[in-house]
């Protein structure tokens, strides 16, 4: 039942979010995700990994959004004059709070193909709802496809890591080749 609440959680920040900036209320979305964020962090029975999921994860989608629209391959309502918007920001926050809980059953390979699929599939959704353009929809689809598929796996496996059920890779030990 939690992974249920969580799922439903995330895709009513994600709805709120998009619509919120399509109709020029971008806040709401902000208020959304972070209360998602807030009450899964309340309930979470792993909240130092909740907590760096969080910080990973708005690194991420401060880099990958960023890119995106410096490259002028999306933009996005709802954020004019800020690099990157706070809602896409705070989306990426609310995301990373399903890795350990309706996501966490997810392996990298899985990851991988989720956020290469699963992505630009959102993006595509918010493009049609009016919360972004894509200028350049074949270019920014598939940089969202790469991006997402590297991200989502990235995170999932800090997630492993940080719950001990992936080897750490020997660079990360400090040994070498």
């Amino acid at each position: 039942m939690r992974s249920f609440a969580n799922f439903a959680g995330f895709q009513l920040a994600w709805w709120a979010s998009v619509l919120g900036a399509a109709r020029g209320a971008a806040w709401i979305g902000v208020l959304a995700c972070s209360a998602f964020v807030a009450l899964q962090w309340i309930g979470s029975s792993q909240r130092r990994l909740d907590a760096r999921l969080v910080a990973c994860a708005l690194l991420l989608g401060i880099v990958l959004d960023g890119a995106l629209g410096q490259l002028g391959w999306i933009v996005y309502r709802g954020g004019e004059g800020a690099p990157v918007p706070a809602w896409i920001v705070a989306l990426w926050g609310a995301f990373a709070m399903t890795l350990t809980h309706s996501l966490g059953w997810l392996r990298p390979g899985a990851a991988f193909l989720l956020g290469a699929i699963g992505g630009p599939l959102a993006y595509l959704g918010a493009a049609r709802l009016g919360a972004v353009e894509l200028v350049d929809s074949t270019q920014a689809t598939i940089a969202l496809a790469i991006g997402w598929a590297v991200a989502t796996c990235v995170l999932t496996l800090v997630a492993r890591h940080a719950r001990g059920t992936a080897p750490v890779p020997p660079l990360a030990m400090g040994g070498s080749r």
